[in-house]
């Protein structure tokens, strides 16, 4: 879904993105083993599904209060839950944007940073929402956090690279723009639809916020000047000059 052009390129890298693959591995087994996917007979049907459902996000997930009154079990659960989450398409939806995002991301910072990245900032985003709810006892689970962090780093890594998107208000027409536009537009939205979110259940716009921007700020500080990207200088074939070709990861 994304081509990048010049020689710095996904499959030339030596690891390749496998902590992007397996972070998404994790997510989708864990998922399919939880109480959420209804593929587990072990829950039961019914009432007893849905008592297990609760305890599972009770347990896994992020509850503000408890969190912030700084309970020892609380403490974790603001990475725990970056595994967790409500929905099919929940879990879907944030693969998606991981798996388009996170493999160059991946790639510039190195596979050990960028795993430590997405910890850190998936906490801090998820402690932020906590701490601007604190009172609230409704459970925050998702990746959601930590993979806007890794949408504010490309921004800041990658802002020309064209990326494919579809829009609702384009006919949902598979487009490709340059990812600075898709991912303001991006920012902008969770920006407006935060003016109308409540502490209640549903989409943690704040927690995309936090992360979007921790992810923004620290590929700013992390390469800082107009050279993002080392590209290499093209080597002169011996033979017939060859077509130089796109890479998708």
């Amino acid at each position: 879904m994304i081509k990048w052009r010049g020689a710095a390129i996904l499959k030339g890298a030596v690891h390749g993105p496998t902590v992007t693959y397996g972070l998404i591995a994790a997510c989708c087994l864990l998922f399919l083993v939880s109480p959420v996917s209804g593929f587990n007979p072990a829950y039961g049907t019914g009432d007893a599904i849905l008592s297990a459902q609760s305890d599972y996000f009770t347990r896994w997930g992020v509850v503000p209060d408890e969190l912030m009154a700084g309970r020892p079990h609380a403490l974790l659960t603001p990475l725990t839950a970056l595994f967790v989450h409500g929905s099919w398409l929940h879990l879907l939806g944030n693969m998606l944007f991981l798996y388009v995002f996170g493999a160059m991301t991946e790639e510039r910072l190195g596979w050990a940073e960028f795993a430590l990245f997405y910890l850190v900032a998936g906490y801090v985003a998820l402690f932020a929402y906590a701490a601007a709810h604190a009172g609230s006892d409704q459970t925050l689970v998702g990746a959601s956090g930590a993979i806007s962090a890794v949408l504010g780093a490309f921004l800041r890594l990658f802002p020309r690279t064209r990326v494919t998107s579809v829009f609702p208000f384009l006919l949902f027409l598979p487009l490709r723009f340059p990812a600075w536009i898709v991912l303001v537009f991006w920012f902008a939205l969770q920006w407006l639809a935060i003016r109308g979110a409540s502490s209640g259940p549903g989409v943690a716009y704040l927690a995309h916020l936090v992360g979007f921007g921790t992810g923004f700020l620290y590929a700013w500080a992390r390469f800082r000047g107009p050279d993002r990207v080392k590209r290499r200088e093209p080597v002169k074939p011996a033979g017939p000059a060859a077509t130089e070709g796109e890479s998708q990861p």
